[in-house]
């Protein structure tokens, strides 16, 4: 006999796969972008002719600029024009911007050794993992906490724009650590609204597509940020 304790527990887990479903393909789309990320910027960093069209001895040069501040550009674009733009165009846009994103963070082999960023990566990869699968798990609301966290994000927004006048090496400590802190905290805490939205959406429709997208997005944001601040206390400088 089919009664309604029975129905809630089909409901339970048809919410459960949906969610599970949906943190599937947003996590595809992130680790898809990461990849060409990380392909393009050992290809760029590792080639002289490549970087040097983008850095030189007198500094950053147009295009070097440009692949730069694109990437800013692409997150504006996707995320003002989520409504308008088909998941088809939003899905072009994050590989062009993982492409762009590649292309600017060759520098960072200019600066650190090859094994000490790929040993950030994998330190990167694993605090991303632990507090993704925080973040999915627990049963408490982050909304407050992620709150903030964004909060700190504008924050070292903020003191970062302020130390490129100081040069202050002991603020830069300091944005780095606090960097590592606030993006861990964002991991787990944009995982669980993932985890919500996933819950409650319709699985195939455009709508869902675009946001699977837009999720991904937001996840590689964080994983990059991370790296970056990670890279500060454990690469190893040329």
């Amino acid at each position: 006999m089919f009664t309604n304790k029975n129905f809630e527990i089909a409901q339970e887990e048809k919410v459960i796969s949906l969610s599970k479903t949906f943190l599937s393909n947003v996590f595809t789309w992130m680790f898809l972008a990461l990849s060409v990320t990380a392909l393009i910027s050992y290809w760029f960093g590792t080639n002289i002719k490549l970087i040097s069209s983008l850095y030189n001895e007198n500094g950053m040069t147009g295009l070097g600029w440009l692949v730069t501040l694109s990437p800013l550009a692409f997150v504006l674009l996707m995320s003002l024009g989520f409504k308008k733009l088909s998941s088809g165009v939003l899905m072009l846009l994050f590989v062009a911007f993982s492409v762009l994103m590649g292309m600017s963070l060759g520098f960072v082999f200019l600066i650190y050794t090859a094994g000490s960023i790929f040993k950030t990566f994998i330190v990167a990869a694993g605090m991303f993992g632990i507090m993704a699968f925080a973040g999915y798990t627990t049963k408490t609301d982050l909304s407050k906490f992620g709150s903030i966290m964004l909060m700190g994000l504008f924050g070292i927004i903020i003191a970062s724009l302020v130390n490129m006048f100081m040069k202050s090496s002991s603020l830069d400590y300091i944005i780095s650590f606090i960097g590592v802190l606030i993006f861990t905290g964002l991991t787990a805490y944009d995982v669980q609204k993932l985890k919500k939205i996933g819950s409650g959406i319709e699985y195939g429709t455009e709508a869902t597509k675009k946001l699977s997208i837009m999720g991904a997005l937001t996840l590689y944001l964080d994983f990059i940020n991370l790296f970056l601040f990670l890279l500060r206390f454990l690469g190893n400088k040329r």
